[in-house]
């Protein structure tokens, strides 16, 4: 294993832990909401605590970015590489809270801007999917392929609804009408880091969402692309984490997916 996927999961374990002791004591929980339908709860603070020491102790130059305390900056690096650690402690808060076994934990690692290494752990099924840059995606420790499927009559595909940008609705109730005509049917989960590893193992056979943050979907997309997925944004391009838009599926679904996509875009007019 790649020795810094090796830390990741020493941190994802530790992380884990945090999260499947809150889990057990859910009426316990205290949570708050950010903006509306969007909840932290102190298990995502303790868990992403968890995770930092566990980074900075071990690589005290790197930075972290975290989706509850922000970036934290490294000690100076007299190597000048750039290293960035981008986190999400608990990637499905709202289904945590409601006692929905659909989350998880999400780190990943940049160097001088190129995702390297990627990891997401479901602590309540004790799943591990990770990858490293060129060496192929693993489920506990197993190679995982996505599936080989061409019929889109015969697909699922993964999806969230845009809550955090409520302006961008109306898009995706028309997505919907448009995928649902071509596709078999589609699925909310809640958790948009776990939504691309099921597509890298299988599990889904496709995966759409806009307005995501960088924490939500850099070490799915790692893991998904290491597994043979076309990941995407919704213009075909490659600026997902700057954007927080994704479109993926193997190569045969991707093209009826973003093709879709492309024709029910709407345009704004002047």
């Amino acid at each position: 294993m790649h020795p810094m996927l090796t830390i990741a999961k020493r941190a994802a374990e530790e992380a884990g832990r945090v999260i499947q002791q809150g889990y057990r004591q859910l009426e316990q929980i205290q949570a708050q909401e950010k903006s509306p339908g969007d909840f932290v709860s102190i298990v995502d603070q303790q868990a992403e605590r968890a995770i930092k020491a566990v980074l900075h102790d071990k690589y005290p130059t790197h930075t972290i970015i975290g989706e509850e305390s922000g970036e934290t900056q490294g000690k100076p690096n007299k190597g000048g590489d750039d290293y960035q650690w981008i986190i999400d402690p608990l990637d499905g808060t709202a289904n945590f809270l409601h006692g929905i076994a659909q989350f998880a934990v999400s780190i990943a690692l940049m160097k001088n801007g190129r995702l390297e290494v990627g990891l997401v752990y479901d602590p309540i099924n004790d799943e591990l999917f990770t990858a490293a840059r060129g060496q192929g995606a693993q489920l506990n420790g197993r190679r995982i392929r996505t599936n080989a499927q061409r019929d889109p009559a015969r697909s699922i595909i993964g999806t969230g609804f845009p809550f955090k940008n409520p302006e961008l609705m109306d898009q995706q109730v028309r997505y919907v009408g448009a995928l649902l005509q071509e596709f078999s049917d589609l699925r909310r989960l809640g958790s948009a880091a776990l939504d691309l590893c099921y597509v890298a193992c299988g599990r889904l056979d496709a995966f759409y969402e806009m307005a995501l943050n960088p924490w939500d979907i850099a070490a799915g997309i790692l893991i998904a692309q290491e597994a043979g997925v076309i990941v995407t944004d919704l213009k075909e391009g490659h600026e997902m984490l700057d954007h927080g838009d994704v479109v993926c599926a193997n190569p045969y679904l991707h093209k009826v997916l973003a093709a879709t996509i492309k024709a029910n875009t709407i345009t704004e007019t002047t």
